[in-house]
């Protein structure tokens, strides 16, 4: 007893070109709008990366604990950082630092 064809011909034969063209690439879709694209943003910061030697920031992380045992509970590494720039002597920098 022969089978009956429940798609009526082979999706993926020959004559099904237009499968494989269409529904196999979907078409493009805008990107939704997120909510933080909405929001303006900050002006008065940048976000920076810089390059550390591991025995700086563990110095620095350390600086940041003290700071915080002596009640600064809101210190950070960027603030110390901050700090330190407010008070460096460009006379003082070693041609080699």
């Amino acid at each position: 007893m022969p089978r009956a064809k429940v798609l009526g011909e082979d999706p993926i034969g020959a004559s099904s070109e237009g499968v494989l063209e269409e529904f196999y690439r979907p078409l493009p879709r805008a990107r939704p709008a997120r909510a933080a694209d909405a929001r303006p943003r900050p002006t008065h910061y940048k976000i920076v990366c810089i390059s550390l030697y591991t025995e700086d920031i563990d110095r620095l992380s350390g600086l940041v604990a003290e700071l915080k045992r002596r009640g600064h509970t809101k210190a950070n590494k960027s603030q110390l950082i901050r700090a330190a720039l407010d008070q460096v002597d460009l006379g003082k920098i070693p041609k080699g630092y």
